[in-house]
């Protein structure tokens, strides 16, 4: 207002030198006829219905509110709890390897268990809004096989859940390998030989650049995460047992994981085609379940004398992982 009322004055005071008396007597009569309009429209808004009273100005919207947020604790760290029964939060337990051990078979029969909660994918590095909701009493449990092998794992899961209990599923290191390259091998037509790959050159050292025969060296690998997290942590799965005696280790599986046993013999049948052990009743169906395709191909024909070389390789590494982990897995 004090703006628009300078370029006023400075307007009348033009007229007035131009226009004379008249020009002045209207000039005196502005702020009346101002104040009059003011009064005016303070009149008009008194009136019932024409003016919303100081009290009934709508007032501005509300900020959304926050979705409560369950109790935290330094071990486990909540999530929100959102519409639904159960609350996402980061997995208690980890399936982290090894690739081509038996950690999906392991993962599809706990599934059976009413109270553990699993994710199907393979978050890498999980991400809590992934995680499947859970109710009180329930365990969330994740697989990702290259947790167990990949040199930052230990450090980043620790640091956000530093009390998750780690599964790792072991396999004879060679058969291993060999299972690892089948599966590139359908994928990638046309590799060069498992021996060409193993060896340098193909007569010399192996090559442990290869992740095929580097997953192996299991007790350079548990090294890494013993700086981060203590033994008891841990559970050794066979994967040769897995096979032989599922039940058996799922037994051990459930004990580590608090859970009552559950998952029994009953729940399975061998299955001559595959080699392996399938479901009798898979989760959520009447009708027994094998794995895919995927799992149980055959394996290419290596000679004798490559696996014998690559046992000897790995010997020395697999009884250092045996005095580590306390368990002959009988490799050797």
């Amino acid at each position: 207002m004090a703006g628009s009322g300078g370029l006023a004055g400075g307007a009348g005071g033009s007229q007035g030198t131009a226009g004379g008396p008249g020009t002045a007597l209207r000039a005196s009569r502005a702020p009346l006829l101002f104040a009059a309009l003011v009064l005016c429209a303070y009149c008009l808004c008194a009136l019932p219905g024409r003016c919303p009273p100081a009290g009934r100005v709508p007032a501005p919207a509300p900020a959304r509110a926050e979705p409560p947020r369950a109790s935290r604790s330094p071990r486990e760290p909540g999530l929100p709890v959102a519409s639904g029964s159960g609350r996402r939060r980061f997995p208690q337990a980890l399936i982290v390897g090894v690739k081509k051990g038996g950690t999906r078979a392991l993962l599809e029969f706990l599934r059976l268990h009413p109270d553990i909660r699993a994710l199907g994918s393979e978050p890498h590095f999980f991400d809590r809004s992934l995680m499947p909701r859970t109710l009180d009493g329930q365990i969330t449990l994740e697989k990702t096989p290259s947790y167990f092998v990949t040199r930052e794992a230990p450090r980043r899961i620790h640091s956000m859940s530093p009390a998750t209990k780690l599964i790792v599923v072991v396999r004879n290191p060679v058969t291993r390998a060999i299972s690892d390259y089948a599966q590139t091998l359908s994928k990638t037509p046309g590799l060069p030989s498992f021996g060409a790959l193993a060896f340098r050159r193909g007569l010399g050292p192996v090559d442990t650049a290869w992740s095929a025969v580097r997953i192996g060296l299991y007790a350079q690998h548990l090294d890494n995460w013993l700086r981060y997290f203590p033994l008891s942590r841990f559970l050794f799965v066979s994967g040769e047992r897995l096979v032989s005696d599922p039940a058996g280790e799922l037994g051990r599986v459930q004990d580590f994981l608090g859970l009552k046993r559950v998952v029994t013999d009953k729940h399975f049948y061998f299955n001559a085609t595959k080699g392996f052990p399938c479901l009798k009743k898979a989760q959520g169906s009447g009708r027994p379940r094998c794995l895919g395709k995927s799992k149980g191909r055959p394996h290419p024909r290596v000679p004798e004398s490559v696996v014998q070389r690559l046992q000897a390789f790995y010997r020395p590494f697999n009884r250092k992982f045996y005095q580590m982990t306390g368990q002959d897995f009988g490799w050797d």
